[in-house]
């Protein structure tokens, strides 16, 4: 698989649609620590990637890290599991050294619930699109595996949502270009973040607080 070192990666955009500034310094300035959840997600994967099974369940084929690439969006990663279903016409995607055609379903397994923002569906809309593009194919729907769940969450990939990601595809590679790492903006999400104590908040916020007094008197010229 062929890419500019350019490109940004896929799962980034989880990051980005979470907190830009999350994902401006894992991906921009190289900054990570790992905390409970971030571990769990870790060892979670373990068992989820690996990249030696290719099985055969009924019209089903199964795969685990497959590298995925979009030129479009500048985006490349590896996915945790691509299932194949057998089609009865000869309108689905081929698969070297297999008979008949083949419906492309991405599976992104999770060790959590789901969540109340996009950043998950995302990554998996992301992962869909790079499938489209290596396979020349349509993909309608993926599913999530929540661990915490146990069980599988369809996603439907509509216009609407193509739309969305690429706009952030587009807004990640400008921050990246540019350099560009975002202010903080405290949130309620922010005491999950890994980076926490790096990136410091409300810090920043008690700063603009501070800068804005110290605007209002220059202004007001007290």
């Amino acid at each position: 698989m062929e890419f500019n070192m350019d490109y940004l990666m896929i799962s980034g955009i989880q990051h980005f649609v979470f907190c830009p500034r999350q994902w401006a310094l894992i991906h921009i300035e190289q900054i990570w620590k790992d905390n409970v959840k971030t571990f769990k997600g870790h060892k979670f994967h373990e068992k989820v990637d690996d990249p030696y099974v290719f099985e055969k369940r009924g019209e089903r084929i199964i795969s685990r890290s497959i590298p995925l690439i979009s030129h479009e969006l500048s985006l490349v990663g590896v996915s945790d599991c691509i299932e194949f279903y057998v089609r009865n016409d000869n309108l689905g995607v081929k698969i070297k050294g297999r008979e008949g055609s083949y419906d492309v379903i991405p599976i992104e397994y999770k060790v959590g619930d789901i969540k109340d923002d996009e950043s998950d569906i995302s990554q998996l809309c992301v992962q869909a699109i790079c499938l489209e593009e290596m396979f020349d194919t349509k993909i309608k729907k993926g599913y999530f595996y929540y661990g915490k769940l146990r069980r599988r969450v369809e996603v439907e990939f509509t216009e609407e949502l193509r739309k969305n990601v690429k706009e952030l595809a587009k807004k990640m590679k400008y921050y990246f270009d540019n350099g560009v790492t975002p202010k903080a903006c405290y949130k309620k999400h922010c005491v999950s973040c890994s980076l926490y104590d790096i990136c410091l908040p409300k810090l920043n916020r008690s700063y603009t607080k501070v800068k804005n007094y110290i605007d209002s008197y220059w202004i007001s010229g007290s």
